[in-house]
């Protein structure tokens, strides 16, 4: 795989990135753009013994292991950790935005519902239709929000009121429901454009 800021491209082998890069760089240059090769970095997927290293105009390009695309983390060991974690964090930093929000009394549940809705969990589920998750990381995603919500609706563990109770308080449905709902959505975008590749 070779991405020079937002192009990617992936090969099944170094010989054929090498070729294909040569093919954009070309193209690019002729249209009187640059591509950066200090920039320009590779990651193997899968990568079996001595597969080398890629070279461009001569030169040898950094390998990686992980790198960001479009907002999201791409690992060469097809985890998906790190994605997590990040959106775990983006879910807090959009928290904290409107925590003023969140975590007044005088709003209603149903408001901070909202609001939660449309920042955080909006934050949180950012581009994870994309991301193949196990159950422990829907988990570690769902155990943030419940956190988020508790503090919302100024409920402590310690209260001992059940997570099913809080959702509906705050008229939230279940993370994991959403991620697979957008996953859905998602490849039913994905089937309509292969059709519509097809007919031209």
């Amino acid at each position: 795989m070779m991405f020079a800021d937002d192009i990617v491209i992936c090969s099944e082998s170094r010989e054929q990135v090498e070729e294909n890069w040569e093919r954009w760089r070309f193209a690019l240059e002729r249209r009187g753009m640059k591509v950066s090769r200090s920039k320009t970095e590779y990651m193997c997927v899968n990568e079996r013994e001595g597969s080398g290293t890629v070279r461009l105009q001569g030169e040898e390009v950094k390998k990686v292991q992980e790198f960001k695309y479009l907002g999201s983390t791409v690992q060469s060991n097809g985890e998906c950790g790190k994605e997590v974690k990040k959106r775990v964090q983006a879910g807090w930093n959009g928290w904290r935005k409107v925590w003023g929000v969140l975590c007044d009394r005088k709003i209603s549940a149903r408001i901070k519902g909202k609001v939660y809705r449309t920042v955080v969990r909006a934050a949180m589920l950012y581009g994870l239709e994309t991301v193949s998750l196990r159950k422990r990381q829907e988990s570690e995603l769902e155990v943030a929000e419940l956190k988020m919500l508790r503090f919302s609706l100024g409920v402590t563990r310690l209260d001992r009121i059940r997570n099913e109770y809080i959702r509906g308080t705050a008229h939230v449905g279940r993370l994991g429901d959403k991620v697979r709902e957008a996953r859905l959505r998602w490849f039913g975008h994905v089937q309509r454009r292969e059709t519509a590749l097809r007919q031209c």
